[in-house]
């Protein structure tokens, strides 16, 4: 059957779009990625890739990949998450042969990567993370990411996480992934 509910949204989506203005948004995402920039790029600890020039936001889009140093991005990943219900995306976000390049992994490296995950062990793979914006996104938002890193930075976060083996995931100690099955069950 056709996806009835799909071609609405989308309807809905693309109007409001369009009575907002991707003028306007595109300002506003440039506004955010600026900002953001700027508080990156003053913290230690912190290496954004590609471009970091603040004046230059308008010229790219609002996504910023960065690492922390010395904390694997699974763990920051999820600290960002299950602390500051912040969501970040964290791995090679399809883009593996590049993202890759820019850590400078060998192909010696790679290839022990390779076989630690054909024995379903993905914990501590390369990667970095990525924060984005999108037209509702605000300056509190970007506030909030920013003293969570440095909650993170500083090794001032709350929980003891551990790695799931098999997904890369971390998770807090004693967390049951599965115990979340009660609020999505009629």
């Amino acid at each position: 059957s056709p996806n009835v509910i799909g071609a609405v949204a989308l309807a809905a989506s693309l109007k409001f779009l369009s009575q907002v203005g991707m003028d306007t948004i595109a300002a506003h995402e440039a506004d955010l990625t600026r900002y953001a920039l700027e508080k990156l790029t003053s913290m230690s600890g912190i290496k954004v890739y590609g471009s970091t020039d603040p004046s230059k936001a308008q010229d790219r889009v609002g996504a910023i990949p960065f690492h922390v140093e010395g904390v694997q991005h699974g763990l920051v990943a999820a600290v960002l998450g299950f602390e500051g219900g912040i969501g970040v995306r964290d791995g090679c976000f399809c883009a593996h042969p590049y993202i890759l390049r820019l850590l400078k992994i060998t192909d010696v490296e790679y290839a022990q990567f390779h076989e630690r995950v054909m024995h379903r062990n993905r914990a501590d793979l390369p990667g970095l993370l990525r924060m984005s914006f999108g037209c509702y996104s605000n300056f509190e938002d970007v506030d909030r990411l920013m003293n969570m890193l440095e909650r993170i930075t500083s090794g001032n976060f709350k929980g003891n996480y551990e790695v799931h083996k098999p997904s890369g995931s971390y998770f807090p100690k004693g967390f049951d992934p599965g115990s979340v099955r009660k609020y999505f069950t009629i």
